[in-house]
């Protein structure tokens, strides 16, 4: 009966083999299972995953390589993300023992994680979220020796944060945000999780205290995310002890108690806090109570003081009191006088930049922007009368005035109409030349709208705005001039081009001179401007168009935000200035209008919402993209290369991060002289941190730009 059955077989094995001519790979026949488990097979997602294939290799989403001691290729990634695919997870996928990545994130997928799937152990990278998965986290998930990349975010799962947790030591990135995790989270499983780089517990119902030691997660970097749970008690001060380029994100709890003031929390800002009604101390608006009495204990005491003195003072000793004090008075204001118009005409360096214009000489840097304090607020506008107009500002006839706003800037109107003049370029922001005086020196000049006639005060309230700030890495106004139908601002001519024509130039390529020790060098000057005009310019400045192209670039490579602050000037004067129209009409050649704008993806995704208003977090993630086409070497507003089907090509940011996210080698997404030099590796992979942490989607979560600058400065030095 035996040998009947074993002769049963053979007929049935040969019977396939005619069938299908060729035997697929049990990692084939592994994979079909997957199709099975989808309903209807998944449509036209899997159309050519077909069991007559001799190799699964060539299918879609598949991805295999050659393995030692294998007479075959075997599988290694399977990718079918973002396919609306509606199923389970088959058991079965666990006998692909060479499986490294897992990535089905995007689709509809639900029921249990099968226990069976941690039997491949070779999976390093597991990517399921956006679906909805339900149950709990299976133990057995720390069995995988050389899991490193665990994103289970935005689905149904449930349970608690479990000890088995501690075992997954070469885990780097835990997201298990959005689910319906609950419990409190037991002490001892951080110390153990070394090399985690990336932890996000968001929007789920752990409860209880935050556990002391998760202060030991030294490779800790990005965001620490717990907001939107309900955890309990004081911050502990060892999340303090977390590397300062962490960002907290503890929103949404029910925290109480002061915040620390230790290590990581001084980076932090107020939205990092916010929603929990008991916590007090800075950065929040809300101060702790001090139980303290002193105050009322020293008023008594006055108070018993002055009953038990036996005697008032001489009326002839309290004039000569008064006067001495009248006198000291007088001398203190005296001393600050002139202290303040000291420092008004001193070139030296208050984070202001300022110098004689147009000289070379050396510029000198402070590490973050507002050191030595604000610049100060009075106008320093000297008028010049300018053909009839007179020095009172007002407009009178057909002509106006020319307006130095820096003191040691003095030229007559007719020499800039005298001087000869090079069209720089058109943008939304007005027509910009250069223009040579006769000394020699070139200025940039910018030709507004010819509208705002009735606003002239509004207009030179905003360019005395724009005209008190004054730092290193932003460009310097110098004069404007206006008249009822000709606007012009007059700022220096920054000699090296803009960023864009460094990085790619005609012909697409990358200056020799843009090493990684210039782009980092590029990258701190650019923070330290944005910073300063967030946190120290008169207006707090949102810039509002950070790109490349608004960098310019000095002979010695030092980067200049330039064009901050003329939306709002814009708004009053338009952006179209006529061919022939206005005082300056004759002297500036006239540019054609330029073609509508291409879309800016530069923009944060909020930007790009018609009505909203602009934030310094707009700022925060156009300065990330910048930062991500230094690292890159690509531009955003080109295709991105990629090996997905999809025919749309995803824009730059979210290929950054999805080359993280598949632990792509750093060779693949850094251009390539980048890795040259010595330690670049290191501060490369750190600037791209810094990067993602700006062009997080939710603004809520970038860092400032003050927190970006310092831990910018930190990088390389």
């Amino acid at each position: 009966m035996l040998r009947i059955s074993v002769l049963f077989l053979c007929f049935l094995n040969f019977q396939l083999f005619m069938h299908t001519g060729v035997s697929l790979t049990s990692d084939g026949l592994s994979l079909l299972s997957l199709k099975s488990a989808m309903d209807d097979g998944g449509g036209t997602v899997f159309s050519d995953w077909n069991e007559n294939d001799d190799t699964p290799c060539r299918w879609t989403g598949i991805s295999c390589a050659n393995i030692s001691g294998s007479s075959e290729p075997r599988v290694v990634g399977i990718t079918v993300s973002g396919k609306n695919l509606r199923g389970y997870l088959p058991s079965e996928l666990g006998t692909l023992v060479y499986l490294r990545r897992l990535n089905l994130h995007g689709n509809n997928i639900y029921g249990s994680i099968p226990d069976p799937l941690f039997n491949a152990t070779s999976l390093h990278s597991i990517f399921l979220y956006d679906n909805n998965i339900s149950g709990q986290l299976p133990p057995s998930i720390c069995n995988l020796p050389r899991l490193q990349n665990l994103d289970l975010s935005n689905n149904s799962l449930s349970g608690t944060f479990s000890k088995y947790l501690r075992n997954c030591r070469q885990l780097q990135r835990l997201i298990l945000a959005r689910n319906k995790f609950s419990g409190e989270i037991p002490v001892g499983v951080f110390p153990e999780l070394a090399n985690l780089e990336q932890i996000d517990l968001s929007s789920n119902s752990f409860n209880g205290s935050i556990p002391e030691d998760i202060g030991e997660l030294k490779s800790l970097s990005g965001t620490l995310n717990l907001s939107f749970n309900h955890f309990s008690g004081r911050i502990p001060k060892s999340i303090g002890d977390l590397p300062l380029t962490v960002n907290f994100d503890l929103r949404n709890n029910n925290l109480s108690g002061e915040i620390p003031q230790t290590g990581s929390f001084a980076n932090q800002g107020p939205t990092a806090f916010l929603n929990n009604p008991m916590l007090c101390g800075f950065p929040l608006q809300k101060s702790c109570k001090n139980s303290s009495n002193n105050s009322s204990e020293v008023q008594g005491s006055s108070s018993n003081e002055g009953t038990n003195s036996p005697k008032g003072l001489k009326p002839g000793f309290i004039i000569l009191i008064c006067l001495a004090d009248a006198f000291g008075v007088a001398f203190i204001g005296l001393v600050i006088i002139y202290l303040y118009w000291k420092k008004k005409d001193s070139g030296g360096c208050s984070c202001t930049g300022k110098g004689k214009f147009g000289g070379n000489e050396k510029r000198m840097f402070c590490d973050f922007p507002c050191i030595s304090g604000f610049p100060n607020n009075e106008s320093e506008v000297e008028s010049e009368k300018g053909g009839g107009g007179g020095a009172s500002g007002g407009v009178s006839g057909g002509e106006g005035d020319l307006v130095a706003i820096d003191k040691g800037f003095n030229f007559e109107l007719d020499e800039l109409l005298r001087a000869s003049a090079y069209v720089l370029g058109k943008s939304g922001l007005g027509i910009v030349y250069k223009v040579v005086l006769g000394n020699g020196i070139p200025v940039a000049v910018r030709r507004l709208g010819e509208g705002g006639e009735q606003r002239y005060k509004e207009f030179v309230a905003e360019i005395q705005a724009i005209g008190r700030v004054k730092h290193p890495n932003v460009v310097k106004l110098r004069a404007y001039y206006w008249a009822p139908d000709e606007k012009l601002l007059i700022s220096d001519f920054i000699s090296n081009g803009s960023l864009t024509s460094a990085l790619h130039g005609r012909n697409g390529q990358p200056s020799p001179s843009l090493t990684w020790s210039t782009r980092l060098k590029i990258v701190k000057g650019i923070a330290r401007g944005l910073a300063y005009l967030h946190e120290c310019s008169p207006r707090k400045f949102v810039h509002g168009d950070i790109k490349p192209s608004n960098i310019l670039l000095d002979n010695e490579l030092q980067p200049f935000v330039s064009d901050f602050g003329l939306n709002r000037l814009i708004n009053i004067t338009g952006n179209n200035p006529s061919s022939s129209g206005g005082f300056m009409g004759g002297a500036l050649p006239y540019l054609k209008p330029a073609q509508p704008d291409r879309p800016n993806n530069y923009r944060a995704p909020e930007a790009r919402i018609p009505g909203n208003r602009p934030t310094q977090k707009w700022d925060v993630y156009s300065f990330g993209v910048v930062l991500l086409e230094l690292l890159t070497g690509k531009s955003p507003d080109l295709s991105i290369p990629t090996t997905s089907t999809s025919t749309e090509a995803p824009d730059l940011v979210r290929w950054v991060r999805k080359g993280f996210e598949e632990q792509n080698p750093l060779s693949d997404m850094v251009e390539p002289m980048l890795l040259q030099e010595i330690h670049a590796k290191k501060e490369v992979l750190a600037v791209f941190h810094v990067a993602l942490a700006c062009t997080e989607a939710d603004p809520d979560i970038r860092p400032r730009m003050k927190t970006v600058s310092e831990n910018i400065e930190k990088i390389g030095a």
